[in-house]
């Protein structure tokens, strides 16, 4: 009983220091009243492009920052792959099958699979575009500001439905915008849904027990063109 007790209260004291009050309709809900969404992005090897196609892309990267009046954070999150599920998979088919012949090819190509993660780790990158509103004078903070407010723990300003919905269209207008840029760099951008943002920060400030404790997989966004 103790134990509960001091891990609610360090989870409790924890939490004061997170700038995130809550995450609803397709939305990030900050403390001080901002919002954010997030767009998982597809990905381009540049240096596989010829000259003329990186030329394309740098410019339609120019284009993207002279268009927008607000700043964006792009994050790249790397994590280690986690095949068990394809694993899982693949046993699954070993029983299913009739032909022999077949069977034991993915006997050997499941035997491949391991020793090929025994070798080395095997990363997976995901690419996210977070657009943000925040209203009134909270984004005019000067960086000394912001940052003092890092090691201090923020205080919640709740937003009614009215003025939710009203920030929700202003963030909805340039999100749209974001997506419209990316788009001309053939670049496919997805906004995650309510789940997705949870799954993400979960996945964020949880590391370690996140490869031990699944979610929904946020895989389940189609970025092919």
């Amino acid at each position: 009983m103790k134990n509960n007790k001091a891990k609610n209260q360090y989870l409790a004291a924890a939490q004061k220091y997170l700038f995130v009050s809550t995450v609803r309709d397709n939305t990030i809900v900050l403390k001080n009243g901002g919002l954010r969404a997030v767009l998982m992005t597809s990905s381009i090897n540049f240096s596989l492009k010829n000259e003329d196609e990186q030329k394309g892309l740098l410019q339609g990267y120019i284009s993207l920052l002279n268009t927008i009046d607000f700043p964006i954070q792009i994050v790249l999150q790397s994590r280690k792959l986690n095949i068990d599920d394809y694993l899982t998979k693949i046993d699954k088919r070993i029983k299913e099958v009739q032909n022999e012949l077949l069977r034991l090819q993915l006997v050997d190509y499941k035997k491949f699979i391991i020793e090929l993660l025994t070798i080395g780790e095997i990363m997976s990158k995901k690419f996210y575009v977070v657009v943000p509103y925040e209203p009134g004078s909270a984004g005019k903070k000067g960086f000394f500001t912001q940052l003092s407010e890092v090691f201090t723990s923020t205080n919640v300003i709740s937003l009614n439905k009215q003025k939710f919905d009203e920030y929700s269209g202003e963030l909805e207008r340039r999100v749209s915008l974001v997506q419209s840029a990316l788009g001309g760099m053939g670049l496919k951008a997805v906004r995650l849904d309510t789940q997705g943002l949870i799954e993400l920060l979960y996945n964020s400030y949880n590391p370690r027990t996140s490869d031990l404790e699944k979610m929904t997989d946020i895989n389940q966004y189609n970025l092919e063109q």
